[in-house]
């Protein structure tokens, strides 16, 4: 029974019907039925704060990109300019 314990395909195997069940129950029984809406309405500002903060910095990092191809865009340009000009 112990060497089962260990085994990988143990650790890493999810939930079947039943066990989901027996999880519940033991949440119901822990916090009872007043104070779940309240934990499920937390974790959801959770979530949502989490996706509002992912969101802010995926368009940090685009405008960071979008001004570093300005700035190697004209530098490039003057590149081509000054070798464009002729020598003296």
């Amino acid at each position: 029974m112990t060497l089962l314990l260990f085994k990988p395909e143990f650790l890493l195997s999810m939930p079947g019907g039943t066990e989901w069940i027996l999880i519940l129950l033991v949440v119901l029984l822990f916090f009872g039925g007043k104070k779940i809406p309240d934990l499920m309405r937390g974790i959801g500002r959770g979530v949502r704060e989490f996706n509002d903060a992912k969101e802010s910095v995926k368009k940090e990092l685009d405008a960071g990109m979008k001004e570093n191809d300005k700035t190697s865009t004209a530098s490039e340009q003057r590149e081509v300019v000054k070798e464009s000009e002729p020598t003296k």
